[in-house]
């Protein structure tokens, strides 16, 4: 089975906020689809967590190397693309793509085999996955009527994040904090992310140190990107010293870039994304990684829907991946899978048990947010 044709289509006018000082608008492409066409009729989906203008320059690069290879070697396919990036965009754009090819070729190995990725992948651990529901940060009057909205969803863990925090006081953190706690009860997980990666991030290890022995009062199960995505050796710093546990890694590509982290114990949660990083298989060398180091494998996913099947078919093949992230709010995740998504009355997410990624992708709905532009045709 040969690879015929890739195609990207960018998805606009309903962009969710990021809570970036540049903020992202409706209009804005950060997330762009792929299909992956073979000469069989078999296609595979992916998604990129890049703008389509840069998907479709990657794509043009890379045409000559992906052009009638066998779409049933995923691994080998996307390692062959690495290779030959070194000058021309290795870990950047180039590799994001990449991402989206790679998720996509999985898609259809499962479909050729009748089978879903995670058993591919090595075994299903586990037939469902708590997803925490991914909000940004707000004052505490209006955060706490966003949290009661979300529990009232069936969410039964929830993470938020940017927004002010870490932006004008340690009274308001804490005010912030603490609203969230009083919101949600004892019994719903709370995760906290600041956002370090965020354009001119001000904050360093003392504040990060104070900080963590905040959320530790109540009960924050872990903090997330609490310094800039450069500070190896103040994360290393961090995790030694914080009462809470220390999560980051979502702005880093392919397995080289993650073993210094954690060769530094820098982190006790790390967060590839699959869009990102190099697709699935390059996420499940990372997960291997962490998992020799003693570090959890929780995978970053504010993308899409394609981007959470990836993670749940990931989460199904490791045995500590107990957790995926799930960006409420956002129609990429909500109507771009046929029939949608739905928790069940604990709170969980069911792992799709069909061939690839066990979804169905609405066509339809893409080409609605992608101004008409069609996956398939």
């Amino acid at each position: 089975m040969k690879i015929r044709e890739i195609r990207a289509v960018g998805l606009r006018d309903a962009t969710p906020e990021g809570g970036w000082s540049n903020e992202l608008r409706p209009d804005d492409c950060v997330h762009t689809l792929v299909a992956v066409l073979t000469d069989e009729g078999v296609t595979g989906y992916g998604s990129v967590f890049t703008n389509d203008g840069l998907v479709k320059a990657a794509l043009g690069v890379l045409e000559p190397l992906y052009a009638g290879e066998n779409a049933l070697e995923p691994e080998r396919v996307s390692e062959k693309l690495h290779q030959h990036m070194f000058w021309l965009g290795r870990g950047g754009s180039i590799t994001h793509a990449i991402s989206g090819i790679d998720i996509a070729l999985w898609d259809i190995l499962g479909k050729a085999t009748g089978q879903p990725v995670g058993r591919l992948l090595g075994g299903r651990y586990r037939e469902r996955v708590r997803p925490y529901a991914s909000i940004l940060m707000d004052q505490p009057g209006p955060l706490t009527d966003h949290l009661l909205q979300v529990r009232s969803q069936g969410f039964r863990a929830i993470k938020m994040g940017w927004g002010p925090f870490g932006r004008v006081s340690t009274a308001l953190d804490e005010a912030i904090v603490r609203a969230a706690r009083d919101a949600i009860g004892p019994d719903t997980l709370l995760m906290v992310d600041a956002g370090g990666s965020d354009a001119y991030w001000g904050q360093g290890y003392k504040w990060a140190l104070r900080t963590a022995h905040m959320l530790a009062e109540y009960d924050v199960y872990w903090f997330e990107e609490a310094l800039a995505p450069d500070a190896l050796q103040d994360y290393a710093k961090l995790r030694e010293h914080s009462p809470v546990p220390i999560a980051g890694g979502e702005v880093l590509t392919r397995r080289q870039a993650f073993q210094p982290w954690l060769e530094a114990g820098a982190f006790d949660i790390v967060q590839p994304d699959v869009t990102k990083v190099g697709g699935i298989s390059e996420e499940r060398r990372i997960g291997w990684l962490a998992q020799e180091k003693g570090v959890r494998f929780i995978p970053h996913g504010w993308n899409t829907a394609l981007g959470l099947a990836a993670d749940l078919q990931l989460a199904s093949a490791f045995a500590h991946t107990d957790l995926v992230e799930y960006l409420t709010g956002s129609p990429f995740i909500d109507e771009i899978k046929a029939g949608g998504w739905a928790l069940d009355a604990e709170g969980y997410l069911p792992i799709p048990a069909g061939p690839g990624l066990g979804i169905e992708v609405d066509l339809e709905a893409v080409a609605r947010y992608a101004r008409g532009e069609r996956l398939l045709t």
